[in-house]
């Protein structure tokens, strides 16, 4: 059995909901445990009553040491504390013999066992950001994400868990401070730290919208995606995608478009929102509140990749008309000056 936990509040139902059914889906073998923090949250999962799930509520989860800095955190930072915790509540309280942490925001296309497999011998399995150059975020966000992150319940594995776990009690917040950052940047010396430390290879596990760029679609089937490294060549199935950049708000899905990837993988995001959409409608069914969903925005996102194609042939259009007026205008410059030199010499010549 492979057990996961994840945790998010009513205002990521959706996106919640559509990565554990994913990843379910995905995984024969899956178990996830989901930390439900809101009441509203909690009532709905119950509701739903997703198989190989087991909904934990913040009353039974919360203990004294996260209880004591909650008031001094924001909810997402609060959030990025209890993240260690909950890994440590599943393998404590259900005695499982590893756990691994999954983000609300991301969705599986194929089975995370690969990714699995890579830790068999080792205790922790960490996931790089492999930022692209514009992107790279490494100094102020650290050189791991969270995102997708087992522990195992070994000596190792919990000796790393439990160092964790209080250093978010000690300090916790979204800003970069002393080498830290949220409950990321603790992760950075963990090679070094820690024994039995492993890094994910499988370029597979964690594309997301700081490195999307590095890779192509090559093929799809519609509903699983083979991908290809530009630099290296190498292909590989992607595993799951990290939608950090897809947002809710105001009743639509929104993307934040300050990343850039090419027409060709938004194929992937198309498919995502298909699933939200499918997932949305099925809430309503059950007249649960949640975040919501508009048709609208796919044709409001291929239109950014229309409007970038043509913005970027005006560019290079206005681009060369610039470099001919420069050129017309130095060329016409030196006539110019030739041309009063002339006329100097005869008026010098007549003189």
């Amino acid at each position: 059995m492979n057990y996961y936990c994840t945790l998010f509040d009513v205002n990521y139902l959706l996106r919640g909901y559509t990565m554990a059914k994913s990843l379910l889906e995905k995984d024969p073998n899956g178990f996830l445990y989901i930390f439900a923090f809101d009441d509203e949250c909690y009532d709905n999962l119950r509701k739903i009553s997703i198989s190989n799930t087991k909904v934990i509520s913040l009353k039974e989860f919360e203990n004294d040491k996260l209880l004591s800095v909650k008031s001094s955190r924001s909810a997402g930072e609060y959030c990025w504390t209890c993240t260690p915790w909950t890994i440590k509540y599943c393998i404590e309280k259900f005695e499982i013999d590893h756990c691994t942490y999954v983000d609300a925001d991301l969705f599986f296309f194929s089975n995370p066992q690969p990714i699995l497999d890579e830790v068999s011998s080792s205790s922790v399995l960490l996931t790089e950001h492999r930022y692209s150059e514009r992107y790279d975020q490494t100094k102020t966000s650290g050189r791991f994400c969270v995102q997708f992150l087992m522990i195992r319940n070994n000596s190792e594995g919990m000796v790393a868990l439990n160092w964790w776990a209080d250093r978010c009690i000690e300090w916790c917040y979204a800003r970069t401070e002393d080498g830290k950052f949220g409950d990321q940047m603790y992760l950075d010396d963990w090679e070094t730290r820690f024994s039995g430390v492993h890094v994910l290879k499988h370029l597979g596990g964690g594309v997301a919208p700081w490195n999307f760029e590095k890779y192509l679609v090559t093929f799809s089937d519609g509903s699983s995606f083979v991908l290809k490294e530009i630099a290296s060549d190498h292909s590989f199935m992607l595993i799951f995608y990290h939608f950090h950049e897809v947002k809710l708000r105001e009743a639509k899905i929104k993307l934040l478009t300050n990343y850039y990837f090419s027409k060709e993988n938004f194929a992937v995001h198309r498919f995502y929102y298909k699933e939200l959409e499918s997932n949305f409608q099925f809430f309503r069914g059950l007249n649960l509140k949640s975040e919501g969903y508009s048709d609208l925005t796919l044709n409001l996102l291929e239109n950014i990749y229309e409007e970038r194609d043509e913005l970027s042939k005006l560019y290079r259009a206005g681009k060369s008309r610039l470099l001919r007026f420069w050129f017309l205008s130095l060329t016409g410059g030196i006539i110019f000056t030739v041309l009063l030199l002339f006329i100097e010499y005869l008026i010098l010549a007549k003189i």
